[in-house]
């Protein structure tokens, strides 16, 4: 299993009328997390883009709120991959305020496209191969 964090401080312009993050920003705190996690490892989106000439297209999202994030609150964004990634990447999240209360999940799933053929392939190696060691017993 492999498992980052990753700290983000609630603006004022992402919340509502009631001083909460709002609903729709989640999705954005999963892609900073996603993407912080792959950096992590010594891979950029970037890279994958440009080198590799692939593509991530989100083909699934699942939320769900427990607690609202507050206004000029530190929260923890915590993205997991809890198996190998093969034809789909699933990305796990888990939010947590400073007093580590879980506030929200998510799992948002994602393909690679290869950017010539549009079409679906596997993980590349390059990314499979720094998660190996995560994943080994």
């Amino acid at each position: 299993m492999y498992r980052h964090s990753y700290p983000k401080r609630v603006r004022y312009g992402e919340t509502d009328q009631m001083g909460y993050l709002y609903y729709g920003h989640y999705p954005m705190l999963y892609e900073i997390g996603r993407v912080e996690a792959i950096r992590d490892l010594g891979v950029s989106y970037k890279y994958i883009e440009d080198e590799l000439g692939l593509i991530m297209p989100v083909i699934s999202v699942e939320a769900k709120y427990f607690k609202p994030a507050k206004y000029d609150e530190v929260i923890r964004i915590d993205t997991i991959l809890q198996e190998m990634p093969g034809r789909i990447i699933v990305f796990h999240f888990e939010l947590f305020n400073e007093a580590n209360d879980l506030l929200h999940t998510a799992v948002v799933k994602l393909v690679f496209v290869d950017q010539k053929t549009n079409k679906m392939v596997r993980t590349p190696d390059y990314l499979t191969d720094k998660l190996k060691s995560y994943f080994e017993k």
